[in-house]
């Protein structure tokens, strides 16, 4: 249910409504747009009488919501959101690029990486701590040493640092370190985790899952907002299809059906969605074309000795050379990059 108040609500109309809301068993969670502040009640709806909320002091209309992500839909707030980290912005009318190694392999490498792609472009670093290997016998992250590190980059650099979540009992701890909290494609259904991020206020980056469709995508992200995180990034990474020429299959049509039924920003990660650094470049640019807020690419200095993923990764000059040949492709679409 959607309660949309009227431009000359007062507060005191609004804690009435909050509270009678509230007294049903429902959970209120309040929109401030431009023309309009929008009301979304979350919870069995039946219980809460349409036509005598209708009637109440500042309320303008009552209107159901179809979609099942209602905190994530366009009916909740037909605005963009726009996520803003340590001065950078996800989502408006700038491209942000987030870029560094898969893994965090030492200070060394991840500071001279993180200058490197700054210099290139980047305005958030990426890096795992924790990584989630399909062998238990791969490198598995440097864990707390390796947030360390990316703390360490981020003061040298001053780039906001993303890195992976992937069990609830670390998220109190990469929180104290991350300024976007990532959730992986094989933690995209893991509801629990999901439910205890929501209650972090930390901007969230939410993969696609590796056979997920987009609608499963998005109730993914209801359960992170359902919660009052509402900083939630979408990030199309590839999904699994019979093809096996690239990792995954990059589907760059997601990006404009989730800003169709989506305020959420989303963005696009050519690395992981191809395998391939070749590959990666010219999806980058088609996902500029096609309306991305913005990317996440793999960059490492000596890709052939990286411990993870290293087919996919830019060497750094190419990543500066790409960013470059993005500037037209952003300015062609309305943006900046």
């Amino acid at each position: 249910m959607i309660i949309v108040l009227r431009t000359d609500a007062t507060e005191k109309q609004i804690i009435r409504i909050r509270a009678k809301i509230a007294g049903a068993g429902l959970t209120p969670h309040i929109s401030k747009g431009v023309e309009r502040t929008i009301m979304m009640v979350v919870g069995d709806e039946r219980v809460l009488d349409q036509a005598g909320m209708e009637t109440m002091p500042g309320v303008d209309r009552v209107m159901s919501v179809l979609p099942p992500y209602k905190l994530a839909s366009r009916d909740f707030k037909p605005e963009d959101t726009i996520i803003k980290v340590r001065g950078v912005s996800i989502g408006g009318k700038k491209l942000c690029v987030m870029a560094g190694p898969c893994s965090v392999e030492s200070e060394k490498q991840l500071i001279s990486v993180a200058k490197k792609v700054k210099k290139g472009g980047a305005n958030i670093l990426r890096g795992g701590a924790f990584k989630p290997r399909t062998s238990p016998y791969a490198f598995q992250g440097m864990g707390e040493d390796g947030l360390k590190i990316l703390a360490a980059a981020r003061e040298a650099t001053g780039l906001p640092i993303v890195t992976e979540v992937m069990d609830t009992r670390t998220i109190a701890l990469i929180s104290k370190y991350a300024d976007i909290l990532q959730v992986g494609a094989r933690n995209m259904q893991n509801f629990e985790l999901l439910k205890e991020i929501g209650e972090y206020k930390i901007p969230v980056l939410l993969k696609r899952g590796l056979s997920s469709t987009i609608k499963e995508w998005l109730m993914s992200a209801e359960y992170i907002m359902s919660r009052g995180n509402h900083q939630v990034i979408m990030c199309e990474r590839g999904i699994r299809t019979f093809e096996d020429s690239t990792r995954n299959t990059l589907d760059l049509s997601a990006v404009s059906v989730v800003k169709h039924l989506s305020h959420l920003p989303v963005i696009v990660d050519p690395s992981h969605g191809t395998g391939k650094w070749r590959w990666a470049i010219p999806m980058s640019k088609a996902a500029v074309a096609g309306g991305a807020d913005g990317l996440m690419l793999e960059v490492h200095e000596k890709p052939e000795e990286a411990l993870s993923d290293g087919d996919q990764s830019l060497l750094p000059e190419k990543f500066a050379k790409l960013i470059k040949e993005l500037k037209p492709i952003a300015k062609a679409v309305g943006r900046a990059i």
